[in-house]
């Protein structure tokens, strides 16, 4: 079922507005020191200018060593402040990312799927760089205010040298930061271009290291290079795009810091000239003329990293907003492992009905493999129930009224591609540590000669996706994790297409034993597996066309041995 649009939608601003406002307290402290760090570089130069006025008017030794202190204590004030200050925003701002990797990741690994129309590499980046970017906020802010104190407090310096002055300073500023709010907004389109390219290059590399062993067999690697180069060049050229706005910028940035600059010098220059200004506050105009260009370059770079974090923000609201797929119900199965597959239209599947009694072993042999993978979808709820007409009943209950990790606690579908995963064999079979059945599912799946070929035994390492198991012992790993489970019912699907024909029949063997009791459904075309259940089920062209033990059928549908015997 299609979720309504009941949660409230979460754009880009307004993930930024949640940034901030669970981080108030550390943005405040971190604003009065970098604000107290700005003010003392701003003093510096005024400082000075005190020094020359009053050394030249008193000159005595007193007045000097007076001074030197002073400038003392501004320096040692502007060290200290930068460094706490800076502290306490790195810390908020990599707490803040941590949260938002962890939020984009258990979007991603809820039970109901959300409708993000996203690979997982996209997913991946948005998780990753769009986080931190999105946390830059964070500093972002202290750094624009401070910035704003350093200005505000040169053109109230300058403005009591000589009003001229401090309006030139005030009139400069917004005149600069008028030009680069429409510049920024450039960037932000073009730094929203470039991350998504970014993401679209991080999927083809995703979806490459998956499909790399078939790549190889067939020789297409060199066909999937070409495709990745596409997607890659394609986001260079973005990247370069955007150095090319942020580099002309930067560059006017700089450029105009540099003319206000000159400007209160020559200004200054001018009214000393003319005797309007003492000495002393030339030496101070100059020395903050000089002084302003490092706040100023900072106060406009700021609406450059806001339109970066907001626009890596709304990337992130492609995740956290998208609705889930479908609404499941509250409702939990009943205890017992019937399963009621109801008239059931998707895919191949046309009107598929069949029942599996509680505690019976029954297999399913599916003539065409399309149909086998859309039974076992529809089972393993990657489907939702609204997406095919019938019902799927288990425990009693129909599953679209039953909530996802019910099911999943109640039934589990392992796929015939089942993921190896990074770790040990341990970590594979029982990822949450809490199984008992650990020693019987590696016995029932043959595992015992890889847990004894290897001195660490079941704490042999793993590497990413099992590239150090061979295709049967990583398809005989995921078959102990899903005997393991230990559910009322498990689908197993063509578990052992990728194990010779003798471990095949022990298999077969010890599944059925082990599964005594337990509702069992396998769907293959194994002889073994097929002959080791209670009763065979014949799937062709979507619907059940015959039903018996496997040695009755072998003996009596000519279609049936054609297409399972080995």
């Amino acid at each position: 079922m299609k979720t309504p649009d009941t949660q409230r939608p979460r754009p880009g601003a307004d993930i930024l507005r949640t940034a901030l406002r669970r981080n108030v307290g550390a943005m405040i402290r971190g604003t009065a020191l970098m604000g107290l760090y700005q003010a003392g570089e701003t003093a510096f130069p005024i400082a000075l200018g005190l020094i020359v006025e009053h050394t030249m008017q008193d000159r005595s030794p007193g007045a000097l060593g007076l001074s030197i202190g002073a400038l003392a204590l501004i320096i040692t004030t502007v060290s200290l402040s930068w460094r706490f200050g800076m502290r306490v925003l790195q810390k908020a701002n990599t707490t803040e990312a941590h949260r938002w990797r962890v939020q984009v990741a258990a979007s991603g690994l809820q039970p109901v799927a959300r409708d993000v129309d996203l690979k997982s590499g996209e997913v991946l980046t948005i998780a990753t760089e769009d986080a931190d970017q999105t946390a830059d906020i964070i500093e972002v802010v202290p750094l624009l205010i401070s910035s704003l104190v350093a200005v505000v407090v040169a053109a109230v310096a300058l403005g009591l040298a000589d009003i001229r002055l401090g309006l030139l300073v005030i009139v400069g500023t917004v005149a600069i930061l008028s030009v680069l709010a429409v510049m920024s907004k450039r960037i932000g389109a073009s730094t929203r271009e470039q991350q998504a390219r970014v993401a679209r290059a991080g999927a083809k590399v995703a979806d490459l290291i998956t499909g790399l062993r078939p790549l190889h067999g067939f020789g297409g690697n060199h066909a999937a290079f070409a495709s990745y180069r596409k997607v890659s060049t394609d986001a260079k050229r973005q990247a370069i795009t955007v150095a090319r706005v942020n580099g002309t910028y930067a560059g006017t940035a700089q450029a105009l810091n540099a003319v206000l600059a000159a400007a209160v010098s020559l200004t200054a220059g001018w009214l000393a000239f003319g005797g309007r200004i003492t000495i002393g506050d030339l030496v101070m105009a100059v020395g903050l003329a000089q002084f302003i260009i490092e706040p100023l370059k900072m106060f406009s770079e700021m609406p450059k990293y806001v339109m970066m974090a907001r626009a890596s923000a709304e990337r992130m609201a492609l995740v956290l907003s998208a609705p889930p797929v479908m609404t499941p119900g509250p409702q939990r199965p009943a205890a017992g492992g019937a399963l009621d597959i109801g008239s059931v239209r998707y895919g191949t599947l046309r009107n598929l009905r069949f029942k599996v009694s509680a505690g019976e072993f029954v297999a399913i042999a599916a003539y065409q493999p399309r149909a086998a993978a859309d039974l076992a979808s529809v089972l393993a709820v990657n489907v939702a129930p609204d997406a095919y007409e019938g019902v799927v009943r288990v425990g009693g209950q129909a599953i679209a009224d039953l909530s996802i990790e019910a099911v999943r606690e109640h039934m589990l579908v392992n796929p015939y591609d089942g993921e190896i995963f990074a770790g040990t064999l341990r970590t594979n079979i029982d990822p949450l540590g809490t199984s008992r059945m650990i020693p019987e599912a590696v016995e029932a799946s043959m595992l015992t000669d890889v847990v004894a070929l290897h001195r660490d035994g079941l704490d042999y390492a793993v590497r990413d996706r099992g590239a150090n198991l061979s295709g049967g012992q990583r398809q005989r790993l995921s078959l102990a994790r899903a005997l393991a489970a230990d559910t009322e019912v498990l689908v197993l699907h063509d578990p052992t297409t990728a194990v010779d024909a003798v471990t095949e029949q022990l298999v077969a063997r010890n599944v059925a034993k082990m599964r005594r009791g337990r509702t069992t459904v396998v769907i293959t075309s194994s002889p073994a597996l097929l002959d080791a259940a209670d009763r065979v089920l014949v799937l062709d062209d979507g619907v059940i066309t015959a039903e018996d033990t496997h040695r009755n059928l072998l003996a009596g549908d000519a279609d049936y041995c054609l297409a399972v015997a080995r």
